[in-house]
């Protein structure tokens, strides 16, 4: 009791948050400038800083390597889930335009700029190795399988899986931070105390900031006016029934830590990735499927969270 008690409390946090950023919207001070200001601070400076941080102060080479055993995991749920998603696009007929933004949707989850921070008011900084291998894995599923099924709904069909490209959209500020902390720790370099000082407290902006931003985004779109299908209730399950369950099926043969277990189930029931709209009007797919979707996905993780951390520490 006293362990699903505290997690309680933590997702209290996690929600008083989101409606400072929420209210807030609605009193005016934020709008959707301050959205993707919040976005562009937590993406490209505090997730990295955040990264650096944790991992020179709480890992050596050792301890990490050891991490690796994990990778089948995430590797194997979000493999099996790809082809679920696009086996049931054909089931339920998803139309043409948006059946590749469909599969990305069901099968990769916002591992980073909502997963962290949540893990983070969940479990603690203890979390985050195990976040940044699950958001490995995820991320790279994402800018190949992922944006390659969403080339083809729109204008840039032929875009290949592998290319120059993607391996820049792969390489974002917090993979960075998470391959440069690496790198220090492999080279055991103690950095000076200020450097990490600086580091740790640009760290602290992400679970607020974070948090905030999906208050603002959940402000912004007007739930009435949202018109649910089929397809729609299929990300939902895909998300937030099918990648979850399929990551603790997997721990049954493939045995890791509870905590691992745990940040894995989390992650892989985080909402639609944040980056798919973007992509998809890129592409001149359905993007305003995908940011529906991303925003409905968001609101709905609020109420999945508790769901998963009492059947998690039942």
């Amino acid at each position: 009791m006293q362990i699903i008690f505290t997690s309680l409390q933590s997702i209290l946090s996690i929600i008083i948050m989101i409606l400072i950023g929420y209210f807030l919207t609605k009193k005016k001070w934020f709008d959707n400038n301050a959205s993707k200001l919040f976005s562009k601070i937590v993406f490209n400076i505090s997730l990295p800083a955040l990264m650096i941080e944790n991992l020179c102060t709480n890992f050596n080479r050792q301890k990490f390597s050891s991490l690796s055993k994990g990778l089948m995991v995430p590797f194997l749920s979000m493999g099996i889930s790809y082809i679920i998603g696009i086996t049931l696009s054909k089931i339920i007929k998803v139309k043409n335009g948006r059946r590749g933004t469909f599969v990305s949707m069901f099968f990769v989850s916002n591992t980073i700029f909502i997963g962290l921070p949540v893990n983070l008011a969940l479990f603690g900084d203890k979390s985050v190795p195990y976040v940044l291998l699950y958001y490995v894995v995820n991320t790279s599923f994402f800018w190949t399988l992922g944006t390659y099924g969403i080339s083809n709904d729109g204008h840039g069909g032929n875009n290949k899986i592998l290319s120059f490209k993607t391996l820049k959209q792969i390489f974002t500020p917090p993979l960075v931070g998470f391959l440069v902390g690496l790198s220090i720790i492999f080279a055991n370099i103690n950095l000076p105390k200020f450097i990490l000082d600086t580091c740790k407290y640009l760290g602290n902006l992400t679970t607020p900031l974070s948090m905030m931003f999906i208050g603002i985004t959940i402000y912004s779109v007007n739930l009435k006016e949202v018109k649910f299908s089929l397809d729609m209730f299929a990300i939902l399950i895909g998300r937030f029934l099918v990648s979850p369950m399929l990551v603790i099926i997997l721990t049954w043969f493939f045995p890791i830590p509870d905590l691992m277990k745990q940040v894995f189930v989390m992650q892989a029931a985080m909402p639609v990735m944040t980056n798919t709209s973007i992509v998809a009007a890129k592409c001149g797919g359905d993007y305003e499927y995908a940011a529906i979707m991303t925003v409905i996905t968001t609101i709905a993780c609020v109420f999945v969270i508790p769901f998963y951390m009492l059947l998690l520490n039942l």
